[in-house]
């Protein structure tokens, strides 16, 4: 089944959050508080990203195959300052079941591309320490930069900021 990576567009908030609450069930299981996954739910998701889609400023993009829409990836200006890095990958999410695939590193180039092509030329992302997909950020070529604590569910946990001097060599460009 062939895999598209296009531009999001307002139908596809539902698909999002979706994938969105999935991905953070696998993917957060026994890092964030059970109660607060439990929490999450599809409609809430849905509402938000209606209104992120909308609001503009912020680039989307999602995959899609023949079931759907599989994976998310959403960045754009950096929202903190760190160092000398002027963009950010804000959010990257995929069914457990498509991830090792390629589709991951397929958003990852897409968003670096458009963030190219919009006058960006470094990125960060920040992830959870205890995240697995801090090796597959590595395996992109990020480097660790800084660390800070957040809370989520009531639970303080450490995040790290990885990140890309030249977005030129994670792209395809």
């Amino acid at each position: 089944m062939s895999t598209i990576i296009r531009p999001a567009r307002p139908e596809d908030a539902a698909g999002i959050a979706a994938v969105q609450v999935a991905s953070w069930r696998t993917t957060y299981s026994g890092i964030v508080p059970d109660d607060y996954l439990a929490g999450m739910n599809v409609e809430t998701g849905t509402k938000r990203w209606i209104e992120n889609l909308a609001a503009g400023g912020t680039l989307h993009y999602v995959a899609e195959d023949g079931s759907g829409i599989i994976g998310f990836v959403s960045g754009g200006k950096l929202r903190e300052p760190v160092g000398e890095y002027d963009a950010e990958l804000w959010a990257i999410y995929l069914l457990e079941g498509k991830q090792g695939s390629g589709v991951g590193r397929r958003l990852v180039e897409t968003l670096a591309d458009a963030l190219l092509a919009a006058g960006y030329r470094s990125m960060i992302v920040w992830v959870l320490q205890e995240n697995s997909s801090v090796n597959f950020y590595k395996r992109l070529g990020a480097t660790s930069i800084t660390g800070k604590m957040i809370v989520i569910g009531g639970v303080a946990l450490p995040d790290l900021a990885l990140g890309w001097e030249d977005l030129s060599k994670l792209g395809h460009g």
